[in-house]
């Protein structure tokens, strides 16, 4: 398929993290590991807030919304890299990389705005707790849901659009673990400024505008906490965000360490280094932190744990 002097490739060599053998079966080995932990603990997470009626509260309902965001995330990218860490030639096709392109990076900016949205949720339960169930009623709650969605998604959308217009040439090979966007922005053999500005934009509207709507919630939670005579007060204020502050410093915290440095791009190897940090450590560690952290979850387990326990010893008997 060629116009002119051009040629269009079918599909992408993705090089990924290492040639060795021995260190590819290792990685696979791993990665296995942490992909299974991550379906099996937010599974077991959105199972457990459907189960115990006490989790039916706006903040358990949007965090139903990021376990489902972060097993999506991590199965966008890590069935596919699992795959080619076992053979030799790494192909995705054309469509196939357009469409791990679309997924990730939407369900990642859907991920930002949802942890903002977490943020506000925290906001009204610490500075306005007499009008919590008035302002986070159901439909409002929905509505901030959905527009975590369509946000991320129409992004998404956009970039994919736009990334994949360009004309790759004969460039085939993304020196990456996945059709990351830098990575395939950078196959193009035309001058993608307008590329590049849009990402800048996009980075802008879904990273540091969530994040200082973030900042801003948390500098009044923070403040609101200091005015509490009792002691016991506000330590039962600081848990009741201390899970999702624990989720926002490991998920913008990343982001913000790499894109703040001096240099005007991150080198390759640490887009690697992001991408398995976002696929596969993040949406592991998250049900933990809210399991370990939260008062109210881990009433739940043992609760559900108990049931299970004497539901066993009926059975037995």
């Amino acid at each position: 398929m060629g116009t002119g002097n051009q040629t269009y490739v079918r599909e992408f060599i993705l090089l990924g993290l290492s040639s060795d053998w021995d260190t590819r079966v290792s990685l696979f080995v791993l990665f296995l590991i942490t992909y299974m932990v991550t379906v099996l603990g937010n599974f077991f997470i959105v199972l457990l807030i459907r189960l115990d009626s006490r989790l039916h509260t706006p903040m358990y309902f949007f965090l139903t919304n990021l376990s489902l965001v972060d097993v999506s995330y991590a199965t966008s990218i890590v069935p596919q890299m699992l795959v080619h860490l076992l053979i030799e030639h790494k192909a995705i096709p054309f469509v196939s990389c357009a469409a791990q392109l679309f997924f990730s990076l939407g369900l990642g900016g859907i991920e930002f705005v949802l942890l903002a949205v977490m943020a506000y949720d925290r906001y009204v339960a610490v500075c306005d707790p007499l009008r919590y169930s008035v302002i986070m009623h159901g439909g409002l709650c929905t509505r901030l849901a959905i527009t975590s969605w369509v946000s991320g998604s129409l992004n998404s959308l956009m970039q994919t659009i736009i990334t994949f217009q360009l004309p790759m040439c004969a460039n085939k090979y993304i020196d990456h673990i996945s059709c990351e966007l830098l990575a395939v922005v950078r196959l193009a053999c035309v001058d993608t400024s307008s590329n590049e500005i849009a990402i800048m934009v996009s980075s802008i509207v879904l990273l540091m505008t969530p994040f200082c709507l973030v900042l801003l919630s948390y500098i009044q939670i923070i403040s609101t906490i200091l005015k509490i005579q009792s002691t016991e007060g506000r330590k039962k204020a600081f848990h009741t965000c201390a899970s999702h502050l624990t989720v926002v410093v490991l998920c913008y915290g990343m982001a913000i360490f790499t894109y703040i440095q001096p240099r005007s791009s991150p080198s390759i190897l640490q887009e690697k280094l992001i991408s398995l940090f976002y696929a596969v450590l993040t949406p592991m560690l998250n049900p933990m932190i809210y399991s370990v952290r939260n008062k109210e979850v881990k009433g739940a387990w043992q609760k559900l744990l108990g049931q299970l326990s004497g539901l066993t010893s009926k059975l037995a008997i």
